[in-house]
């Protein structure tokens, strides 16, 4: 029988990030090593503006920030994660991030930053497993992209986990994300990745780089 009971999802990610410790959770990396391999491809400018999609409390940022590049915007629908991201970070460091609480399937602010030049997601894009939120995902992403600028969306494999954090997730190959994003994005680089958790577990992704072309 299918679950029809609403969750809350602002109410199950800051209780997530509450009541763990962040570098136990399944989704932890010391290294955002995928992803900034991916940004490197995308040559951009030190200011060009990038965008963390479920930033959490992720070490990508901190990266982002050692790599000196200066227009960095994190959003996450959970304020105690990226509270939690801002306290890993030193004054002067927090400065240089723009930090934006709010869900990117029906967005409030995030649709307000204008035209950026990166998209990146790592943990939300799978989540989302009504058609109503995936066309809420992939109408901001569109709004916001500009031409010429790069998308980024790193999702559970086919075959792999079928749930996270409690959660039913939607699992995906670079076709099947390609299909989302349509003729306007041109599939640049994928690969698959085998993630490690902390716990030791296996979980397989499949990373992708797009770029808007019209």
């Amino acid at each position: 029988m299918k679950n029809d009971i609403k969750i809350d999802y602002k109410k199950h990610w800051n209780e997530i990030y509450s009541k763990n410790d962040i570098k136990k959770l399944g989704w932890y990396e010391e290294s955002a090593k995928p992803s900034l391999d991916l940004i490197q491809k995308c040559n951009l400018n030190k200011d060009a503006i990038i965008l963390d999609v479920g930033s959490g409390a992720t070490t990508l940022i901190l990266e982002l920030v050692n790599n000196c590049y200066k227009n960095i915007i994190a959003t996450d629908i959970s304020e105690a994660a990226l509270t939690i991201a801002q306290n890993n970070l030193r004054d002067e460091e927090k400065e240089l991030v723009k930090w934006i609480v709010d869900d990117i399937t029906d967005p409030e602010y995030i649709k307000e930053i204008g035209a950026i030049d990166l998209w990146h997601d790592r943990t939300v894009l799978h989540f989302l497993t009504e058609e109503k939120q995936k066309e809420g995902y992939f109408s901001t992403l569109k709004h916001l992209v500009k031409i010429g600028g790069f998308v980024i969306i790193a999702v559970f494999a086919l075959g792999g986990a079928q749930k996270c954090s409690g959660l039913d997730i939607v699992n995906y190959n670079h076709k099947m994300v390609s299909n989302f994003l349509g003729d306007n994005f041109k599939l640049l680089h994928y690969f698959p990745y085998l993630y490690i958790q902390p716990s030791g577990g296996e979980r397989p992704y499949v990373y992708t780089l797009f770029q808007r072309i019209i």
